[in-house]
């Protein structure tokens, strides 16, 4: 079972793993320095602080255990995307699906968003599957990049 939680200074090494190695196969970045978490988990804490954002993220714990994180990004008043990524040696667990789940709920109950978009990388099918596990519906490719949205239920969008 996971949690999400808000990140702590404490969490930038751990951050630093997350960001590195087989889990940067299928996401447009480069490792994160140690500088660089550090500067990941302040932007996150001024969020949480309730500072002007169109951004929330938080950490996807198992046991203590920081594993990933999960993001939701504003485009509209109304629309987000969601991205997530998990350390690779959780891969498989069924973390992302819960921590995807979880993060509908807070967009859904307390931003005040009605939709969500995701992608996902061509070869990540598995991330495909956390999306429609969690019923984001597939809209077609952009860029070879697979498009699934949702809408919040009883919002009245189809």
């Amino acid at each position: 079972m996971i949690e999400l939680r808000e990140l702590t200074t404490d969490d930038a090494p751990a951050l630093q793993r997350i960001y590195s190695g087989a889990s940067l196969k299928y996401i447009e970045r480069r490792a994160l320095t140690i500088d660089e978490a550090v500067d990941m988990v302040a932007n996150t804490l001024a969020c949480a602080r309730g500072e002007p954002t169109d951004r929330w993220a938080f950490g996807i714990a198992a046991d203590d255990d920081l594993l990933g994180m999960v993001r939701l990004r504003c485009r509209t008043e109304r629309h987000a995307t969601i991205s997530y990524l998990l350390r690779e040696d959780s891969w498989g667990r069924g973390h992302a699906t819960q921590a995807v789940a979880c993060m509908l709920r807070h967009a859904f109950t307390t931003t005040g968003m009605t939709s969500i978009a995701a992608r996902h990388h061509p070869d990540n099918t598995a991330s495909g599957r956390v999306l429609q596990k969690n019923k984001f519906i597939y809209r077609g490719t952009r860029a070879g990049w697979p498009l699934y949205d949702l809408h919040k239920p009883n919002s009245g969008t189809p």
